[in-house]
């Protein structure tokens, strides 16, 4: 009997029934970086590669369960929160966590194929802002998540982007990875920019190509990457830097399941080779 040797990565988020975001997502990220991923659902999606049509809400209690059970049974290299489906389970999840305050905490909880980004409801918002970002290592979004998660309302000019983010760092989150801060170039050389911040500003931008798509689960693949890369004990700049080109190659080696949007491969540097013999 071999002892397991892999980090082990606790996820939350929903189930998705094509496994390009959620928990399957995660799994195939974790499972292509050399981790072993643990699942806790949160919801389940109808779904295909074109929309999600519906997700069903999982009691927080048995949110809690699942995850309390497989916590006592074995230790943890990383955390990742994904999307949510009410604030009982934000708090359930941050009162877990909070038991674990070593172990690196992803939080990526927008989900851009569900409606809203899956967090129409402001008091959720509010839940997450209040105990979830104070816990996180690292907290994934875009400008405009970013600007309601930062509770920023205000009208007038001024580049709003540090601003919002302080609101956020100022509150215990160790750095917030914002994403398509920017572009350059046109056509097939084009190429967008992530930038992370810590609570004394920019520490970072990372420059990535721009594939056309459209995709289904790129943000996912972006913070299971990171998770997976954390869960591996590197810093956080250099497992964000790790996560973005492993995130651009399962772009570029993106497939078409059904008559929707691409999915990212995330076994692109590991194809299998099926062999006709009997």
């Amino acid at each position: 009997m071999q002892i397991q040797t892999s980090p082990l990565i606790l996820t939350f988020g929903v189930s998705d029934p094509i496994g390009a975001t959620g928990i399957q997502a995660d799994l195939a990220c974790f499972s292509a970086l050399g981790c072993h991923g643990l699942s806790v659902m949160t919801g389940i999606l109808i779904s295909d590669t074109a929309r999600v049509e519906d997700v069903q809400e999982v009691d927080a209690d048995w949110v809690c369960d699942q995850a309390r059970v497989v916590l006592e049974d074995m230790p943890v290299a990383a955390f990742k929160v994904g999307a949510l489906t009410s604030i009982e389970q934000a708090s359930a999840i941050a009162e877990i966590v909070s038991d674990y305050p070593d172990v690196p905490l992803i939080l990526d909880p927008f989900l851009s194929s569900l409606p809203d980004s899956g967090l129409a409801d402001d008091d959720m918002l509010g839940a997450i802002r209040q105990i979830l970002v104070p816990q996180a290592t690292v907290l994934l979004l875009t400008q405009v998540e970013l600007a309601r998660m930062a509770e920023t309302w205000r009208d007038g000019g001024g580049d709003m982007l540090k601003e919002d983010v302080l609101e956020l760092t100022g509150m215990g989150c160790q750095y917030v990875l914002v994403k398509c801060t920017g572009t350059s170039g046109t056509g097939a050389g084009a190429q967008l920019a992530n930038t992370l911040f810590d609570e004394n500003g920019v520490i970072g931008t990372f420059n990535w190509q721009h594939f056309p798509g459209p995709f289904v689960g790129a943000g996912s693949t972006l913070s299971g990457a990171l998770a997976a890369f954390l869960a591996r004990q590197l810093e956080p700049i250099d497992a964000i830097q790790a996560a973005q080109e492993f995130t651009v190659g399962a772009l570029a080696n993106a497939q078409r399941f059904g008559m929707g949007k691409l999915v990212p491969n995330k076994f692109f540097a590991h194809p299998i080779s099926l062999s006709s013999k009997p």
